[in-house]
């Protein structure tokens, strides 16, 4: 299964989360993504460690892709689901072509007549 990609804005940045286990500190940072869709949805997004580093570059209403995994555990009969960051980086959106008139090639205009009888000119 490949992992899934969200695509969104930040809107807003959760406070740093700090302890120490059995396996050594730890450190846990959560961020909200608004995804670009027809009916935008709110994915809290957590961050551990290294990525939190990261998440750093970052700022309320910027653009990212952020590759996740997605994973539920149990604890006293209750599942819990979180969505990991694994790749953070900036949504860099491509501009619209801009529109140029185009002007008529040369072979467009062979052939055609330019006579004073089609049209005054005022001059």
């Amino acid at each position: 299964m490949e992992s899934p990609t969200l695509e969104g804005r930040i809107v807003t940045i959760l406070g740093l989360q700090e302890g120490v286990s059995a396996r050594g500190p730890w450190r846990k940072q959560e961020f909200v993504l608004e995804t670009n869709e027809q009916y935008p949805k709110k994915v809290c997004i957590c961050c551990w460690n290294e990525k939190i580093d990261e998440l750093k570059n970052y700022q309320v209403n910027d653009s990212l892709k952020v590759g996740v995994n997605i994973e539920s555990r149990e604890f006293n009969n209750r599942w819990y689901t979180d969505v990991k960051a694994w790749r953070i980086e900036p949504l860099t959106q491509n501009p619209a072509p801009q529109q140029t008139e185009s002007l008529p090639d040369a072979q467009d205009v062979v052939g055609m007549s330019f006579s004073d009888e089609d049209e005054e000119l005022p001059f």
